[in-house]
């Protein structure tokens, strides 16, 4: 097994590397829509594709391409503005991430080809997040697949250890026990990004109190450099 220490600060240098390079790269967003339909289910909406190009001051903009296979040409662009920063913020979104976890090197086999080594990970006890994404990675459990020669997270799998709200708090809160999946793929020679997300958990919507099942993709696709 490799030295755990290095191996996380390469892999840990890596993972920042590709989010400090996201503001440089447009790509397409392809997700089925969920929606509550009059008996409180969970259905469907369709396959939805969105062009996304970043902005110069962190934002993005969005329009839509194409719904359930049909090209849309006239779609208003939809503009996100840059996240805020928490005036308190020491740490980057990875590090705040790894501050909140505690790992352990599992195994290594062969996944596509090639050597990955399996990484448990769990909250840390005490750990006190200071960005979105920590707060949200301390509720988890589950493996991350790195790519050992690369230095780069293939995959990862985890488990919720509490409920959590989804569709920020508007739409539904998912029992303990929801899996999140996300793949990672190389895009140019030396970087990788994220390329899916999947979510599947069961719950309970919170507008008309009934019982759902989520089973949601999110791909990333086309990346280009644009800047």
């Amino acid at each position: 097994m490799p030295d755990p220490e290095p191996f996380y600060a390469a892999t840990r240098a890596n993972m920042a590397r590709a989010q400090a390079a996201q503001s440089h790269f447009a790509y397409r967003e392809r997700r089925t829509e969920l929606h509550l339909n009059p008996f409180g289910r969970m259905g469907s909406g369709g396959t939805l594709v969105y062009d996304v190009m970043p902005m110069a001051d962190g934002g993005l903009e969005r329009r839509l391409v194409e719904r359930d296979g049909t090209a849309v040409t006239d779609a208003p662009v939809e503009r996100q503005p840059p996240r805020g920063p928490r005036t308190t913020r020491r740490r980057s979104t990875v590090e705040d991430v790894v501050s909140v976890l505690r790992f352990s090197i599992r195994h290594r086999e062969m996944r596509d080809g090639r050597e990955v080594v399996a990484v448990g990970f769990e909250p840390r006890p005490g750990a006190e997040p200071e960005t979105r994404q920590g707060e949200l990675a301390r509720r988890f459990t589950g493996t991350i697949f790195v790519d050992e020669a690369a230095h780069e997270v293939t995959r990862v799998e985890a488990t919720a250890i509490e409920d959590l709200t989804y569709g920020l708090g508007l739409v539904a809160r998912l029992q303990k026990g929801a899996t999140v999946t996300v793949s990672r793929r190389r895009i140019e020679p030396d970087l990788w990004m994220p390329t899916s997300i999947r979510f599947k958990g069961r719950g309970r919507a919170l507008l008309l109190l009934r019982s759902l099942e989520i089973d949601q993709v999110i791909e990333w696709i086309d990346y280009r450099r644009v800047r």
